[in-house]
């Protein structure tokens, strides 16, 4: 089981951006490779630092995270944050700044040269309310920026090979020197060298490549999985950017989703009512038979357990909620409406509801309860 990102970091789930921001400081250079060469485990605990930082200070990834956990990011293992996904090139692009002037890029002596990272593609996935409920792999077809074959690139002269330049500014509280990205190579600390025909100014193409995604179930629309490396590409000795997936949740035809729950609008007639009847219900994978008894009443809700769907977190499953809505004719024939008008003096008719049957607002409130 992973690690809970607020025990990684030492901090309570009430820290503000600034707390997170001090305790991420605090464990990354305590853990930081230059300080700790050689240590597997200072490594590991670099990035899981690392990992729980990208989540936290992030606000609307924090309360995904809040809300489903880890699964909100990695339901399968192969999404999110986690630093199966990242590498130190991409803490150090992503998080430098936190450093401050300390330390430099890894690659030894806190001076090495640092990987540009290519840009990020984002794509949306639909799925329907089956593949959520059960989880499903998908293929799918993207245009990526990769180098080209034959392109060659070279040393920036610029920054000397490290994608950073060092200016240092007098101030009225010394020479301060502070790192900026290199303008000539963009970061990547090499510039083209040779380039093919067909490749663009920066030596790439663009190619399709087929990607499978594999999505856990309870997913929610909206939400986003992270592809690691199937973005696009960036010039010289890089690492590629990432395939984000966004979440479009189609409506099913007769279910309606509410959380893990499902509900589903039950019509039945008077007749089936008075006599009770077994009915075949739609449900998410096949139809339920149920047995509603004599007498049922219109607006009746009826729990089926652990047939919604199954938590992100891997807790169960919701429930189907059947809604009984008993159906009143329009028009009778004469015969139906002689029936039902001397019905109407006959106390069997007449309504008595028992002090156990639950109003509509209390039937309501148990729903959300």
């Amino acid at each position: 089981m992973k690690k809970d990102f607020y025990e990684i970091l030492g901090i309570s789930k009430n820290a503000d951006a600034a707390e997170i921001k001090k305790a991420y400081r605090k464990s990354a250079l305590k853990y930081h490779p230059d300080k700790n060469p050689g240590d597997k485990e200072a490594e590991e605990n670099f990035k899981l630092a690392a990992e729980a930082y990208e989540v936290l200070s992030d606000p609307s990834k924090k309360a995904k995270y809040d809300q489903y956990g880890h699964q909100a990011f990695d339901g399968s293992g192969g999404f999110g944050g986690g630093h199966g996904g990242m590498n130190m090139d991409d803490i150090f692009s992503q998080f430098g700044d936190i450093f401050g002037g300390g330390f430099g890029g890894f690659g030894g002596g806190g001076g090495g040269p640092r990987r540009a990272k290519g840009s990020n593609l984002r794509i949306k996935v639909k799925l329907t309310l089956e593949e959520i409920a059960n989880g499903v792999e998908k293929k799918v077809k993207v245009k990526r920026k990769v180098q080209a074959k034959g392109v060659t690139y070279k040393t920036c002269s610029t920054c000397n090979g490290q994608g950073q330049v060092m200016r240092v500014t007098n101030t009225i509280l010394g020479r301060m020197q502070s790192a900026s990205t290199c303008p000539t190579c963009g970061g990547s600390g090499q510039i083209l060298d040779k380039r093919p025909s067909e490749a663009d100014a920066q030596g790439m193409i663009l190619e399709d490549e087929t990607v499978s995604i594999k999505i856990p179930a309870g997913v929610v629309d909206g939400m986003q999985l992270k592809v690691s490396n199937k973005g696009n590409d960036a010039p010289g000795n890089s690492v590629p950017g990432d395939l984000i997936v966004a979440i479009e949740e189609l409506e099913h035809e007769f279910l309606k989703r509410e959380g893990e729950n499902i509900h589903f609008d039950l019509y039945i007639s008077f007749p089936e009512a008075v006599l009770g009847v077994s009915k075949d219900i739609e449900a998410i994978n096949g139809k339920v038979r149920i047995k509603l008894e004599e007498g049922i009443q219109s607006g009746k809700i009826l729990r089926l357990k652990g047939k919604g769907i199954p938590s992100i977190n891997g807790y169960g499953s919701g429930d189907l909620l059947v809604h009984v809505n008993v159906w009143t004719p329009k028009t009778l024939n004469k015969e139906q409406k002689q029936f039902f008008e001397n019905a109407l003096n006959d106390e069997h008719f007449v309504p008595s509801p028992e002090k156990s049957e639950k109003s509509f607002f209390e039937k309501v409130k148990d729903m959300f309860s």
